[in-house]
């Protein structure tokens, strides 16, 4: 998630009453498990070798994450976290020795919980970048763009969004990144500035331009896809991806777990188990051959 605001009350209740709308609580035909590559994973001796003594002795990984980026990670019906990152998650575990154990928390505070030791790994969508790395180190396991999507019918060009309303999930980085440099770009050029619409999830961000209450929204890429997919006709592409940046798994900093995990995530990609669980969901364009620590700029 490159990178909260309440979502206002009348759109609030407009979402619900959407037609279509994206709640993340239907499965859809995207919405395909990748358990069955779990259950391959073999445990790499190797890497679990490199765990904290303490964590491998009591046999839990905690990941932290905050689950409203479908198809990445959201809840289902039972309000469990699912998506394609939580199976990876999941696989992770397995091939440390490990057994997964969430904790749901608000996106922003996942890397503080992380530098305060009560979150081991941090999976949310996180772009990793320089600022975030001065306070936890990144596995990157994925390459994701951003891609805008808008009204179908509409035309709305990203590099050319001036006086447009773009929503956005609060605290990534479209919100704090993306949408305030492009509007201050508009502002130096004699123009009007892009009204930022940032919400509290990525469903909301959707559902506001399906609802006519912004021009176009900006995600990574995977999650704007899928919200194009759920919304069935109601959003199309707005121009093309850009700017692709790695996702990256936080760990603590200079603790050692950068290295056992992506030795464990290596495992995985070279016993194919990696590349069932991309695949399984769709999203394998922007799968890795080579997992890396602190890639992103």
């Amino acid at each position: 998630m490159r990178a909260r605001h309440v979502l206002p009350a009348a759109l609030a209740v407009a979402a619900l009453v959407l037609t279509g709308c994206v709640d993340n609580s239907t499965p859809t035909t995207a919405d395909k498990s990748g358990d069955a590559a779990i259950g391959d994973v073999a445990i790499d001796k190797a890497a679990a070798a490199l765990l904290p003594s303490d964590m491998a002795k009591e046999g839990v990984l905690v990941i932290g994450t905050s689950p409203n980026y479908a198809p990445n990670e959201f809840k289902n019906d039972a309000g469990e976290p699912i998506g394609w990152a939580i199976e990876m998650s999941d696989a992770l575990a397995a091939k440390l020795g490990l057994k997964p154990e969430y904790t749901i928390a608000n996106f922003e505070n996942i890397i503080p919980n992380i530098a305060g030791g009560r979150i081991d790994v941090g999976e949310s969508s996180f772009t990793d970048n320089a600022e975030r790395q001065k306070q936890v180190d990144f596995v990157n396991y994925y390459i994701a763009g951003v891609q805008w999507a808008s009204a179908a019918g509409t035309t709305v060009d990203p590099d050319d969004a001036c006086g447009l309303r773009v929503a956005v999930q609060a605290t990534t980085w479209q919100d704090t990144v993306e949408i305030p440099g492009k509007s201050e770009a508009c502002v130096a050029a004699g123009k009007d500035p892009i009204k930022k619409v940032a919400l509290d999830t990525q469903d909301a961000a959707a559902n506001a331009v399906a609802l006519g209450q912004a021009d176009a929204f900006s995600a990574d890429s995977p999650v704007t896809l899928y919200g194009i997919e759920k919304l069935k006709g109601k959003l199309q592409p707005a121009g093309k991806t850009f700017d692709a940046a790695p996702y990256g798994l936080a760990v603590k900093k200079d603790s050692g777990m950068a290295e056992a995990v992506q030795m464990a995530l290596q495992s995985m990609v070279d016993d194919g188990s990696y590349g069932k669980i991309l695949t399984s969901w769709g999203v394998s364009d922007g799968g890795l051959d080579t997992i890396t620590i602190n890639a992103g700029g």
